[in-house]
């Protein structure tokens, strides 16, 4: 009869399994830690994006950008419609001319070129400045542009050159290749530099409205800014 090894041998006892179990598991919890620092030193996390615009390739100094996207968790502000103030007291009130600004034009008088939307549309980039300076943003940080225009009096349409050389001023007149500042004219006079220097461009819209809600309002403005990283509301 051929010779069986009894079952006593056969057997482990729980202990030693048990003792088994933890030393295998001590191992691949040892592999899994080196594995993951690697991997983690070899593969930083990207920077957080906050806003980033979406220009059209090839342009130097593109007026608007074709949209902008978000990071996750952007801190975004937005301001409601902003007209021009009313601060031209040598004319009546309500009119057109009285949303000139006379510190910019003394008297009220406007230079050869320059239109009512376009003294006007300055007026108001100054208020939508003042907003968002109140909230601690500036500028720089507008992302999307609202742009709402009336016909200047006398005319069938609204003045979309005056208002695009008001934006000029404030928005979009630097060079993204070469960082200097681009000129910008003011009514028919040559070029020079713009009231604010500013990089950024917004994705925006201008479109003609039929009327606005206050009288004498030729250029309603809102807008909407993202606060910068690790920053919020006030």
């Amino acid at each position: 009869m051929p010779h069986r090894p009894s079952l006593q041998r056969q057997k482990t006892s729980p202990l030693a399994r048990r003792r088994a179990v933890a030393a295998g598991a001590a191992v691949l919890v040892l592999a899994a830690g080196c594995s993951t620092g690697g991997a983690a030193a070899a593969a930083p996390a990207p920077p957080e994006v906050v806003s980033q615009a979406v220009l059209e390739p090839g342009q130097d100094n593109p007026m608007i950008a074709q949209g902008v996207a978000l990071g996750a968790g952007a801190a975004l502000y937005k301001t409601s419609g902003l007209g021009p103030t009313q601060l031209n007291a040598a004319v009546a009130d309500g009119t057109p001319e009285s949303f000139i600004d006379t510190d910019q034009f003394t008297g009220g008088r406007l230079p050869a070129g320059v239109t009512i939307t376009e003294a006007q549309g300055m007026n108001v980039l100054r208020n939508i400045r003042e907003n968002l300076e109140a909230q601690g943003l500036t500028l720089e940080n507008v992302t999307t542009m609202r742009v709402f225009l009336d016909n200047a009096p006398g005319s069938d349409r609204a003045d979309y050159a005056g208002w695009n050389r008001a934006y000029r001023q404030f928005f979009a007149n630097t060079n993204l290749a070469s960082g200097d500042t681009e000129l910008v004219p003011l009514g028919t006079a040559a070029p020079a530099a713009p009231l604010v220097r500013n990089p950024a461009r917004p994705s925006r819209f201008a479109l003609e409205v039929q009327s606005l809600p206050v009288a004498g309002w030729l250029v309603e403005v809102e807008v909407d800014a993202v606060f910068p990283a690790g920053t919020g509301p006030r």
